[in-house]
């Protein structure tokens, strides 16, 4: 009953994609906009900004149904990565990088890549 709850607004049956995607939505700008003195040290900071927006690029692309809404949902997700970017500049230890976005770009276009061979939803 109570996962039953979790997957239900407003009557309607969220897909799983869907729950994911409304976690990434708050979770990635959260990470980013972090300041980078309580941030623990990342391993490898352009893998994670891979998997992070072209994971948010795969579950868009899955949440939405036509070839021009899919290629919206990943420009979407690549703009919401630029504008994330843009205000790491006002965040104390945190600054837009070129590479980041580069990392954050590769995400969304293998996304793209990968949504074009899977079955639809």
């Amino acid at each position: 009953m109570a996962l039953e709850w979790l997957l239900t607004w407003n009557g309607l049956v969220m897909r799983w994609e869907a729950v994911l995607f409304l976690i990434g939505l708050v979770g990635i700008p959260l990470g980013c906009l972090f300041p980078a003195r309580l941030l623990p040290a990342l391993p490898n900071d352009k893998l994670l900004h891979f998997v992070a927006f072209g994971g948010m690029a795969l579950l868009a692309g899955r949440l939405v149904q036509g070839e021009v809404r899919v290629l919206l949902a990943l420009a979407a997700v690549f703009a919401a990565s630029w504008l994330i970017e843009l205000l790491q500049n006002l965040v104390p230890g945190r600054r837009f990088c070129w590479r980041d976005l580069g990392a954050n770009a590769a995400g969304v276009l293998f996304a793209g890549a990968s949504l074009a061979l899977l079955p639809p939803p």
